[in-house]
């Protein structure tokens, strides 16, 4: 296949998915399935490497690799009980510091740490987890997005009291600038009265965050800022890891979006299929942080007055 045909391919699939018509994107992941059929990835990156070959997982001990990022691992993971019900045993290659969370996760029967050689398991078909919805041929009405599927007792860092808890993450790393949020966009935040802010941004101080607006968790363990979230009254995040793990634990999240998000959000939605207690704030102009935070603080108002 040439590389025209795949770049055209690939734009057809996310046009599909932006839209919704799930369906319609499966036929151009069929079509790349078959163009590329017998032909090695494995001097690709991992994140670009083709997985699945077509095989059936009917009574199959399956390998789920977990390639991407740990964002992607949680959103996709929920396939895992569908997985369980045909094959005769799943297993999952998964981050290391994933798999405390995912032992509460239902229908995987083995965890392995992830590393950079190659998985010490006997399996029949892998996968890479990704691929599931495209394997399940899930559309918007079959995708499953029960929620929690995955399970955490919830960790209360501030003392009990008739104030709201809200999460804050402004950057989801470097590797792509628009979208994070600048530290100072946020402060607006600060002057919403009931409000008692927990700062879940990895390395917050080098992130810009200024002591005195809210409490610094972010040096807790990764069990301890699910535990954490799982406590919050609402999570607000830029598209990161943070925001899929609140939607997976049934934690309300206001996801904040730039202009041209992933694909996952879709097109012209201020609600997500994939998660049901998530809000995304989307920009209306490229790079206009401020105006998200504006309606996020206006909806935060409202919200403080309306809820408890």
């Amino acid at each position: 296949m040439s590389q025209n045909m795949e770049a055209a391919i690939a734009h057809s699939w996310e046009y599909h998915m932006r839209c919704g018509n799930f369906a319609a994107a499966w036929e151009c992941s069929d079509a790349d399935l078959k163009a590329r059929a017998g032909k090695p990835c494995w001097h690709l990156p991992r994140h670009y490497q083709y997985i699945w070959n077509g095989n059936s997982l009917q009574g199959k001990r399956v390998l789920i690799r977990c390639y991407h990022g740990l964002g992607d691992t949680i959103q996709f993971i929920r396939f895992a009980p569908m997985v369980k019900r045909v094959a005769k045993e799943v297993i999952v290659w998964a981050q290391p510091k994933l798999i405390p969370l995912l032992e509460t996760m239902e229908g995987i029967d083995q965890l392995l740490p992830l590393h950079d050689g190659t998985p010490e398991v006997e399996y029949d078909v892998d996968v890479e987890t990704m691929e599931l919805p495209y394997i399940f041929r899930t559309t918007l009405e079959t995708l499953p997005a029960a929620v929690p599927y995955l399970q955490v007792e919830p960790l209360y860092i501030f003392p009990k009291n008739n104030r709201f808890t809200v999460g804050l993450v402004w950057r989801g790393g470097d590797w792509d600038e628009r979208r994070n949020i600048p530290f100072s966009a946020l402060l607006p935040l600060a002057n919403i009265p009931n409000i008692q802010f927990t700062i879940l941004q990895a390395d917050a101080a080098a992130a810009g965050w200024q002591e005195g607006f809210g409490m610094n968790a972010s040096n807790y363990s990764f069990m301890e800022h699910a535990r954490i979230i799982k406590g919050l009254d609402l999570l607000i995040s830029v598209d990161s890891m943070p925001a899929h793990l609140a939607g997976a634990l049934g934690v309300p999240v206001w996801n904040l979006l730039q202009k041209k998000a992933d694909w996952r959000w879709m097109d012209d939605r201020a609600d997500s299929p994939w998660y049901p207690t998530m809000r995304l704030f989307r920009q209306e102009k490229e790079g206009d942080w401020e105006g998200v935070i504006k309606r996020v603080a206006g909806d935060l108002e409202k919200w403080n007055k309306t809820t408890k």
